[in-house]
C-alpha cells in the first residue's frame, strides 16, 4: 500500500538510527524523501541497503542549529520538488552527565540540536506548508521528556520542551490545515543507545512490560500513522511508543 505516493518528505537526522528507518518507511510507501543530517554517507558507502527504494531517498548535509543552513537546504528542495508535504524533526544528540558534572557546553549542545533545531526546521518548512494549506509535522520526543532520567537533565529538558513546542505550534498552524504531533519513543535499539552501559540498559528493560526494546521500525510505524490520512483529525497529541514503560 502506497499511502504516501509522490509525497515530499523531509526527515532530519535521517541518515542513521530512527531517522533512517523513518526515511525508508516513507520511501517504501511511495514518498520521495530528503534525509537531512550533519554527517551524510560517503560516496562509496551503501547508504540504503534496499535497492528498490534507494533512488527515493536523497541524503543532504545540513546543520539544524543554523537558520541559514536549513533555509538554503529547504530552498534547494523547493526548487527541485516545488513543495514539502511532511516534516519529521528527528535530529537529536545526547551529552549525558550528572547535573553537578554537566558543563554549559554539554547543556547548550543538546538544547541547540534537539530543541532549537526543531524550532528552526519547523519555522522554515511551515512557510511553504502554509502557502499550500497542507502539511504534517511529526516531532520525535522521548519517554524521558515526561518521566525524566538521572544523568540526562539536558536531554530530558530538550524533549520536554518539544512537548510544549508541539502543542503550541499545533494551535498556531491548525487553521492552515497543518497538523503537528509528537512521537515519544522509549528505549530503542540505535547507535545512540548502544553507548549506554549494561547497567543502564537493564534498568530500562526491567521496567518495560513488553520485555523488549523497540526497533527503529517500531517508531517509524507510529510516525507513518500520524503522517497518513488516517490521522487527519489528530493534532497536538503525544503518542507514546515505549512498550508500556510509561503509561499516562
Amino acid at each position: 500500500m502506497h499511502r504516501f505516493e509522490n509525497k515530499i518528505v523531509v526527515v532530519t537526522g535521517g541518515c542513521r538510527g530512527i531517522g533512517k528507518a523513518i526515511a525508508e518507511r516513507f520511501a517504501r510507501e511511495g514518498a520521495f524523501v530528503y534525509a537531512l543530517d550533519y554527517r551524510t554517507p560517503d560516496e562509496n558507502e551503501v547508504f540504503i541497503e534496499d535497492a528498490t527504494i534507494r533512488d527515493r531517498i536523497v541524503p543532504m548535509q545540513a546543520d539544524v542549529t543554523s537558520f541559514d543552513s536549513v533555509q538554503k537546504i529547504v530552498d534547494d528542495i523547493l526548487a527541485k520538488s516545488s513543495r514539502i508535504d511532511i516534516l519529521v524533526n528527528n535530529a537529536g544528540i545526547t551529552r549525558d552527565n550528572l547535573l553537578m558534572r554537566m558543563s554549559e557546553e554539554e547543556w547548550d549542545a543538546v538544547l541547540n540540536t534537539n530543541l532549537k533545531g526543531a524550532f528552526i526546521c519547523t519555522k522554515v518548512v511551515s512557510r511553504p506548508m502554509m502557502s499550500q494549506r497542507y502539511g504534517k509535522i511529526i516531532n520525535i520526543g522521548s519517554v524521558v521528556g515526561t518521566m525524566g532520567n538521572a544523568g540526562q537533565a539536558n536531554y530530558s529538558a530538550s524533549k520536554a520542551g518539544m512537548i510544549g513546542f508541539t502543542k503550541s505550534i499545533a494551535r498556531e498552524l491548525a487553521s492552515r490545515n497543518i497538523l503537528v504531533n509528537l512521537v515519544a519513543p522509549g528505549y530503542v535499539r540505535t547507535p545512540m543507545t548502544d553507548k549506554l552501559t549494561d547497567e543502564q540498559k537493564n534498568a530500562f528493560l526491567v521496567n518495560i512490560p513488553l520485555k523488549r526494546v523497540a526497533e527503529p521500525e517500531d517508531i517509524a510505524s507510529a510516525v507513518a500513522f500520524l503522517a497518513s490520512d488516517d490521522a487527519n483529525y489528530i493534532t497536538g497529541q503525544i503518542l507514546h511508543v515505549n512498550g508500556g514503560l510509561l503509561m499516562d
